[in-house]
This record gives C-alpha cells, structure tokens and sequence, in this order.
C-alpha cells in the first residue's frame, strides 16, 4: 500500500511513533524515525532532530532526501514539553505555559514549514499532524477523579490549535498538490490507574481506551493514494469517546 513512500515520523521512538514506524514497514514504506531519542530498534534509519530548531529540521530534509531522492510524507508526532508540564491549572506558571506551547505546538509550525517549502519544490507531498480528542471538546474532568492525573491546559491549547493549523496550511497551499491533514486521538493505554480506566471507558462505544496499534489504520489510509482527495480534515480515533 505505500510501496517505497519515504516517511519520516516525529517523535518516532516514542509509543505511538514505535507504532506508526512498524506500521509503515508493514506496509512496504521506508520509515525514518526523527527523535531527540534513539530508537529501541535498529532495523530503521534514525536520524537525531529537534523540532524546535529549524536548522536541525533543514538537516534532516536534506539528508534524507538527498539519500533517497525524495520525501512522500511527514508526520508530526513529537511530544516535547518542559520539566514543568502538566501542573494544575492554578499552577501552572506563564513562563510554562508558554514554553510548552513553543516547543509543541511551534515545534510542529517550524516542521510543516520547512517541509511545506520542500514538498512544493519537489511537486508533491503530505503532512498529517497528530492532534487529539481534547483538541475538539473541552476535558472531561470527573474521570480523573481520585487520580494523580489531569488533562494539562496546555495540552488542550495546543492540541485545538494544531488542528486549526492543518486546515490553514491545507488552505495556504492550495494548488501545489499538498495535503495536509491531523488525526486525533483518543486514550492511548499506557499503565494508567485501574480506576481511571474504568471511567474513561464508560464514555467509549465499544472497546474503550484504545491501543496504540489501533490507529495504525487510519495512519496508513492517510498515507496512501486510498486518501489523495482527503485534505484539511482531522480524523476522530477515539471509539465514540467525544460523542
């Protein structure tokens, strides 16, 4: 399905990156892990970026696509946030607030830019950007209840203006063959509280908080030519969460 598409994943050693690089192989592409981190395996190429510097994004574009001859797609998936991220709302410090938003949501500004210039050059291309379900509708604060956890405010900001992002630059580029699209998410497991858990999924249709693999699907649909006239849009994954 996405035979030789040179792909390169954000944030690709991190959960939902691992998934989305194996998902890629699966299906005949070429996967390129981008990641302050190195990645747990080694049959993928790995190249050290920073999404915060637009030097070390400009890198990366030339490497591989000089290496390969092309670039078919990109994919927004890191996840940087300072020491401090997370906090309470009263907590939260400005300085915090806005560093996160900097490193987040900037991060994913300065990749689609630089790649946006690439991808026109070159006559083509894709950018999907992973958004979330709390981009979409405010936090449901009771399933936390009796948690250590909370949904960041920041989190919510920056994830509602990554999804209004997509569609400005899909509609900034229109007429150069670029598509620009988000997914969002819903829970992804990951060792979160019993209790937790089974508040979160009452919310859910049918399987509940989902698998990182589970949204490999639409991944991979976005990816191929199956979606050449979807653009703009952002794919809810969540099993009816935000009903």
């Amino acid at each position: 399905m996405l035979k030789d598409k040179v792909v390169i994943v954000t944030g690709g050693s991190g959960l939902i990156g691992n998934a989305f690089v194996q998902a890629v192989l699966d299906n005949n592409g070429i996967p390129i892990i981008a990641d302050v981190l190195k990645p747990s395996v080694n049959n993928v190429e790995y190249i050290n970026l920073n999404i915060c510097s637009k030097e070390s994004i400009e890198n990366c574009i030339k490497i591989i696509s000089e290496k390969y001859g092309k670039i078919d797609a990109w994919i927004n998936n890191a996840y940087p946030r300072n020491k401090n991220y997370g906090r309470q709302f009263f907590d939260v410090e400005y300085e915090d607030f806005c560093e996160n938003l900097n490193l987040h949501a900037g991060g994913y500004f300065l990749c689609s830019q630089a790649i946006s210039k690439y991808f026109i050059e070159q006559g083509y291309g894709n950018i999907i950007n992973m958004a979330s379900i709390y981009g979409n509708i405010a936090p449901r604060f009771e399933i936390y209840n009796n948690t250590s956890m909370s949904n960041p405010v920041e989190y919510a900001v920056i994830k509602s203006g990554i999804i209004h992002l997509t569609r400005y630059i899909a509609k900034y580029l229109k007429g150069k063959n670029i598509r620009v699209n988000s997914v969002s998410p819903g829970g992804i497991l990951d060792n979160q509280p019993q209790n937790f858990l089974n508040e979160y999924n009452k919310l859910c249709l049918n399987k509940g908080m989902l698998d990182k693999e589970d949204l490999t699907g639409t991944l991979i649909f976005l990816l191929s030519d199956s979606s050449k006239y979807i653009n703009g849009q952002n794919i809810i994954v969540d099993d009816g969460f935000t009903l």
